[in-house]
């Protein structure tokens, strides 16, 4: 089962300068992800555990769209262990001008995670 969101970094979300985006929100969106992921699998939120991995590939900045897909990759009783990974897909211009952005030819991974989840035994609807 996989999922997928995508979103464009605001200004709010640029933390550092150069309106470079804080590593986390990476990690935010996996979040997000990683509850539809349980929502569709056990008709519940569950809860994160923890990251077995996090490892940031490329810089992300205010105006970049990022894609961030998961896919659940081995279900136990309680627990579902998911794989991540965020992408830009579309960068601002602005050499070009204030408006301009382009849609990038390859995607650019920014991110990927390795995480587990829990849905307790009386929570699982499905």
């Amino acid at each position: 089962m996989k999922s997928m969101i995508r979103m464009r970094m605001s200004a709010a979300d640029a933390h550092y300068g150069g309106n470079l985006v804080d590593g986390a929100k990476m990690l935010q969106l996996f979040g997000d992800v990683a509850t539809e992921l349980l929502i569709r699998n056990d008709g519940d939120e569950g809860l994160f555990v923890g990251y077995e991995s996090v490892e940031f590939t490329a810089p992300v900045y205010a105006g970049d769209y990022i894609e961030a897909v998961g896919e659940i990759t081995n279900v136990g009783n309680s627990s579902r262990k998911m794989t991540f990974e965020a992408r830009k897909v579309i960068v601002p211009r602005p050499d070009i001008s204030d408006s301009a952005c382009d849609v990038l030819e390859e995607a650019i991974v920014v991110c990927r995670a390795v995480g587990t989840c829990v849905v307790p035994k009386v929570k699982q609807r499905k």
